[in-house]
C-alpha cells in the first residue's frame, strides 16, 4: 500500500474533497483506490485557518511504479503490520489462569486469554457495570459509599468514570495499541478513534463497551465472578496454589494475574505481608481546576465555540523554582469533577467526561510530583500512608463533601466564601473551603506558581474565581510490584499487570499491558 502523510484539509472538509485530495497526491492515477485513515490531528495555529492533518494508507494497483512517479517525501511504499498473538506453550495448566480485576489490563488480558482457548476465570471485588453505575450514582446523591463497588472499583476499572482518554506515549513496535483500539471499536466504540489524535470514550459509552467484551469473553469460554474480592493468596516452595475469596472460599490456582488498580490498597497491604516484592513509586498529587470550556475553546480555537471541532482541550506543564515538575493531567473538556473516595473517612477527586463533552466547565488536574523521600513512612507502604494523610485531611475539611475554593483565594490562603462567575459542575455534594490547607506547603506553593505560569499560555487560566477542589490523589499507583523479564514477581505464577501493579498510566496503556501479560502466559502455558 502507498501511505500520504502531511495530506492537509481545512477543518469543513468533505469526503469527496478528501478522496479528491489523495487523487490530486498521486497525480490522478486513472485507477480505482480504496484508502483507510491512518491519523488525523488538528492543527490551530492560524485560528481563522484551523486545519486537519492526515495520514492515510492507499490500497491501489501499481503501487511502486505510482510512488516513483510521485517522488515525494510524503509519499511511501509500506507494508501493514499485522498482530500475532503467541501460540501455546509447553507446560500444561492443572487449574484455569485467574485474574484478580477486570479494569483494561484486566478485562484485555482476558479476552486474549480467552480467545486463545484459556477459560479465563476474572475475579471482580466490585459489581457488573450496570449495577455499579447505579451504585456509583446513588454515593452522588445521598453520600452512601460502597467501599468495594465505586468510582476505583467494579466491572471496567477507574478508567469506567473518567475522561477516557485512550492515547498513550508508550512505543508499541509489536502493535497492541491498535489492537486494543479495534477491540473497543469492535464492542461498539466509534470508529474514529482509530485515527484520531486525542481519542476518548465517555463514560456512558464506556459501560456499554465493557459490558460487550465481558459477553464475548464468555462467549470464548471465559468466566467472570463479581463481588469476589481476593483477600489472601497461599503459597507452597515461592509457587502460588491457592487464592482466597471473601476471606473464606479457596480455590486452587497455578496462575494468577495481579490487573488490581491503583488504589487496591488492601490488596497491596496483603501481597506484602505474603512477601510478594514491591517497592515504593512517585506518583503525583494535587487538586482539580475548573473554567469555563467556552474560555479555553476561545484561546485555543479563537472562537466560544466550533461544533466540528467539540470542546477544546489542553496541555500544560511548569518547572517551579522549587524544582518540583507541575502540570495538567487528566484534562476533561466539557466535563465533571466526581467524588471519587472509595475508603470510608477518606475524600478523593477526579475528572470525568460524558462522550458529548458537553457540560459548561472544562478541568483537569493541576498535579506536582512526590517521591519516596516524601512520604512519611518508609517501605513499599509510603505513598499509600501519604495519600491516606491527604484524603483524610479533605474529607475533614468538607465533611465529607468536595471542597472548593476559588484561585484567587488559595494565593491569600483564605477560605472561600462565594462563587463568582465560574459555579461547579460536579459528581457529588461540594462546599467552599481552604482546599490550600490539606496540601503540604511545597505541593501549594508549586501549584500556585504553576496556575499563573499557565495563565500565561491560555489567556484566563490564572483568573481569580477559576475553582480549585480537591484532594487529586489517585493520579497513578503509589507501588510498583516487582516483576522480571518473564513478567513474574519472584512468586511462581504471579503475573503483575498494569496501573495498579506500576506498569502502565490509563486506559489503553493498561490494556497493552493485561495484552503482554496474555501473550507471556501463553508462550509458557498449554491452553486446554
Amino acid at each position: 500500500m502507498i501511505r500520504i502523510s502531511q495530506m492537509k484539509l481545512p477543518v469543513g472538509h468533505t469526503r469527496e474533497q478528501l478522496e479528491k485530495k489523495i487523487a490530486k497526491i498521486l497525480k490522478n492515477p486513472g485507477c480505482s483506490f480504496s484508502y483507510e485513515i491512518k491519523k488525523q490531528s488538528l492543527d490551530c495555529r492560524h485560528k481563522n485557518d484551523k486545519i486537519f492533518v492526515y495520514t492515510v494508507d492507499v490500497k491501489i494497483r501499481d503501487e511502486q511504479k505510482i510512488a516513483r512517479k510521485v517522488n515525494n517525501n510524503n509519499v511511501m511504499v509500506t507494508k501493514e503490520k499485522v498482530y500475532q498473538f503467541p501460540t501455546p506453550g509447553d507446560i500444561p495448566l492443572l487449574h484455569l489462569p485467574v485474574i484478580i480485576g477486570s479494569g483494561p489490563a484486566g478485562i484485555f488480558c482476558g479476552w486474549y486469554l480467552a480467545r486463545a482457548g484459556y477459560r479465563p476465570l476474572i475475579l471482580e471485588r466490585g459489581e457488573e457495570a450496570d449495577k455499579r453505575q447505579k451504585t456509583v450514582e446513588n454515593f452522588w446523591k445521598n453520600g452512601v459509599l460502597d467501599p468495594d463497588s465505586n468510582v476505583q472499583f467494579g466491572e471496567g476499572g477507574a478508567g469506567t468514570f473518567s475522561d477516557g482518554k485512550l492515547n498513550t506515549l508508550v512505543k508499541d513496535p509489536y502493535g497492541r495499541n491498535h489492537e486494543v483500539l479495534k477491540r473497543f471499536v469492535e464492542a461498539g466504540a466509534p470508529n474514529e478513534i482509530l485515527y484520531q489524535q486525542k481519542p476518548h470514550l465517555g463514560t456512558d459509552v464506556l459501560i456499554g463497551i465493557v459490558q460487550k467484551m465481558r459477553q464475548d469473553i464468555e462467549d470464548m469460554g471465559g468466566h467472570f465472578r463479581f463481588r469476589s474480592k481476593v483477600t489472601d493468596l497461599h503459597f507452597t516452595n515461592g509457587s502460588l496454589t491457592e487464592i482466597e475469596i471473601n476471606g473464606q472460599e479457596k480455590i486452587p490456582a497455578q496462575v494468577c494475574v495481579l490487573a488490581v488498580g491503583h488504589s487496591a490498597r488492601d490488596t497491596f497491604e496483603m501481597l506484602h505481608r505474603r512477601g510478594v516484592f514491591m517497592e515504593p513509586k512517585s506518583f503525583a498529587v494535587g487538586l482539580r481546576i475548573e473554567h469555563p470550556q467556552s474560555m479555553i475553546n476561545e484561546d485555543l480555537y479563537g472562537e466560544a465555540e466550533n461544533e466540528l471541532l467539540g470542546a477544546a482541550s489542553y496541555k500544560v506543564t511548569h518547572k517551579c523554582a522549587n524544582g518540583r515538575g507541575v502540570y495538567s493531567f487528566c484534562m476533561c473538556p466539557g466535563g465533571y469533577v466526581v467524588n471519587a473516595s472509595s475508603e470510608p473517612g477518606k475524600l478523593a477527586v477526579n475528572g470525568m467526561s460524558y462522550q458529548a463533552r458537553d457540560s459548561r466547565n472544562a478541568n483537569s488536574a493541576m498535579i506536582v510530583t512526590v517521591s519516596p523521600e516524601d512520604f512519611p513512612e518508609k517501605g513499599p507502604l509510603g505513598g499509600v500512608s501519604f495519600q491516606r494523610e491527604l484524603e483524610r485531611k479533605a474529607w475533614e475539611l468538607g465533611e465529607g463533601k468536595i471542597p472548593v475554593q476559588l484561585f484567587g483565594d488559595f494565593c491569600k490562603n483564605q477560605p472561600s466564601v462565594s462563587l463568582e462567575e465560574i459555579t461547579p459542575c460536579m459528581k457529588g455534594e461540594y462546599t467552599l473551603a481552604n482546599v490550600r490547607s490539606i496540601l503540604p506547603e511545597t505541593v501549594g506553593n508549586s501549584i500556585e506558581e504553576g496556575v499563573h505560569s499557565f495563565g500565561k499560555r491560555i489567556s484566563g487560566f490564572d483568573r481569580n474565581d477559576a475553582l480549585l477542589s480537591g484532594v487529586e490523589s489517585r493520579t497513578s499507583s503509589p507501588v510498583r510490584i516487582v516483576r522480571d523479564s518473564d513478567l513474574l514477581s519472584n512468586i511462581e505464577g504471579i503475573y503483575p499487570c498494569g496501573e495498579g501493579a506500576g506498569y502502565a498510566g490509563g486506559i489503553t496503556s493498561a490494556a497493552m499491558d493485561g495484552i503482554k501479560i496474555a501473550e507471556a502466559i501463553s508462550k509458557k502455558y498449554r491452553n486446554f
